[in-house]
């Protein structure tokens, strides 16, 4: 068989990115490189080809038809290139999975069960990562996550665990201090402590509650759910959480419930990962361990 004719795999990387991003400087940031790099590697794939891939208009780039053409099948490469490596990586870390998961759901509910995990699967690695956006499945090492929101995820497979339930926690000393929480409405009278992410809960809950809200509540924000119920615990304000994200806080008493009331935010748990590879047998008793975890008469979103 002759020798097969390729050009230069940097010059095809460059030609995917800034194909798909219409952009040469956008390109450069995706593979951290200069945009004179990207503009080099381009001239060298067209030089090599001996056409012309990218009409460039101002700022933008626009495929030619021939350049059209041709992306396609550089695509269908590079993904057979990137599974083939991402299986060859797999094999030799066989026994482990990696995931990643919403920080609070890691933190407070995910890592105080994973005793049970290890006892029932010695032989099974689990690799945790903490994490608020998606993951990306077809170009990082992570195979499975679990995330806080309302499915319909592209080119996943979707378990539902169970609906975000929101209440309101404090400290004791905040529960029969000078302004004891009785009703709801006693919350006015307090500071109310945020998740910059959702600062948009508090609100609900005042109208769910009957309560009139104000814009000059006193309040007091932080970037995660850890810190806020952090400050909670701390007298500092009253605090909004998943039910059972704080269970144990509620049980030692660092945390008390004020009034039997909750908020549905609409938004679930679900542990989520690609439908475009079949699970390992790590990803599958992870799966099924997690799943059973979780009552299986609650209806989804």
């Amino acid at each position: 068989m002759s020798a097969r004719k390729l050009p230069p795999l940097n010059a095809l990387r460059s030609f995917e990115s800034a194909a798909r991003l219409g952009s040469f400087n956008q390109a450069a940031e995706e593979l951290f490189v200069t945009p004179s790099a990207v503009s080099h590697q381009i001239k060298t794939l067209e030089s090599y080809l001996n056409c012309t891939l990218f009409r460039r208009e101002k700022r933008r780039v626009f495929l030619t038809a021939p350049g059209e053409r041709y992306l396609v099948s550089v695509q269908h490469a590079l993904d057979e290139i990137d599974s083939a490596t991402r299986r060859l990586l797999s094999s030799q870390n066989a026994g482990s999975v990696n995931i990643s998961v919403v920080p609070a759901f890691l933190t407070r509910w995910l890592v105080p069960r994973l005793a049970d995990f290890q006892r029932q699967y010695p032989d099974v690695e689990l690799r945790l990562t903490s994490l608020m956006g998606d993951a990306d499945f077809e170009h990082s090492d992570i195979e499975m996550a679990i995330y806080l929101g309302s499915g319909g995820w592209r080119n996943t497979h979707e378990h539902f665990l169970r609906k975000a339930e929101v209440i309101p926690v404090c400290s004791p000393l905040i529960m029969h201090g000078d302004h004891p929480l009785h009703n709801p409405s006693d919350v006015r009278h307090h500071t109310l402590i945020h998740v910059a992410s959702r600062r948009n809960e508090w609100p609900q809950f005042f109208e769910s509650a009957g309560i009139p809200w104000s814009n000059e509540q006193k309040s007091l924000t932080f970037s995660s759910t850890a810190l806020a119920l952090s400050a909670a615990m701390e007298g500092l304000g009253i605090a909004l959480s998943d039910r059972q994200l704080v269970t144990r806080e509620v049980e030692l008493g660092h945390l008390c419930r004020p009034f039997d009331l909750s908020l549905d935010i609409g938004r679930a748990f679900y542990l989520v990962y690609s439908n475009k590879r079949q699970p390992t047998y790590e990803m599958s008793v992870f799966r099924d361990w997690l799943i059973g975890n979780f009552s299986p008469d609650e209806e989804p979103l």
